[in-house]
């Protein structure tokens, strides 16, 4: 029951902020004016017609949120060094691995995704706040969660590379762009160090094995039938999805 509370969160979550930030982006960048509806006490908001792009346009950008402002990166592509490394790299299948990482963002980000509705989302739909207010509360939690887990150095490249000064220390004060793509980096850096580890014992087996078949004259013989079985009961042996998923879940400094 709570795991449906929480995945009706998530989507509610990500699609009231995926109509938001177009919105206010969208009439920034674009002046459209034509589309503000001036309000009784004073403030503006955005009239339906701006709103219904920003929902059409959501389907097509909440994608990439999922992939690269969550967890999701580094997750997907441990996992699937993970079937590399044992031999066997269409077991367990594709859904499998993009559900399973899946449902681990989910467990991960659920208590940013919790902040981001109960000071954004919830506020914004009951009208308390405006639109940009609501993006700004939304979308500090998102930043903060990517500056946790962003190096220094990739920050400082996209930053170098953008032509602006930054405040490594203040989240606050990065642009999203800039923010985005150092994240990313850091994730796949991260990913692939986590599956250097990951490939070590395996590897180890494969080079025992190996020297064996050669020492008996059996060359002929292919070391990946033999070894197979070996890193599969290794695997069973030391509750290797256990201590793969909870090392991942752990990685994450929320």
């Amino acid at each position: 029951m709570k795991q449906m509370i929480n995945l009706k969160l998530l989507s509610k979550t990500l699609i009231t902020l995926g109509i938001l930030i177009p919105c206010v982006c969208l009439a920034k960048d674009l002046s459209l004016d034509a589309f503000t509806v001036n309000q009784g006490n004073g403030t503006q908001t955005y009239s339906i017609n701006i709103q219904l792009l920003a929902i059409m346009t959501v389907l097509t950008i909440l994608p990439a949120i999922v992939l690269m402002m969550t967890s999701f990166t580094r997750i997907i592509i441990v996992l699937s060094i993970l079937r590399q490394a044992l031999g066997m790299p269409q077991t367990p299948s594709n859904q499998i691995i993009i559900g399973l990482s899946l449902f681990m963002t989910f467990f991960i980000m659920s208590p940013i995704l919790t902040q981001v509705y109960t000071e954004a989302v919830n506020p914004y739909m009951e009208e308390k706040i405006s639109q940009e207010e609501a993006l700004k509360k939304g979308s500090a939690p998102i930043k903060k969660f990517m500056y946790d887990q962003t190096r220094t150095e990739d920050l400082m490249l996209f930053a170098e590379l953008s032509g602006k000064q930054l405040n490594s220390d203040n989240p606050d004060d990065i642009p999203f762009s800039i923010m985005i793509s150092s994240f990313v980096a850091s994730e796949l850096k991260t990913a692939f160090q986590i599956g250097f580890i990951i490939f070590i014992p395996f590897l180890i087996i494969d080079l025992v094995v190996a020297s064996v078949l050669m020492s008996m004259g059996m060359m002929m013989l292919s070391p990946v039938i033999i070894s197979l079985p070996f890193k599969i009961m290794l695997f069973v042996l030391v509750d290797g999805w256990n201590l793969i998923l909870g090392t991942l879940a752990a990685s994450f400094s929320i």
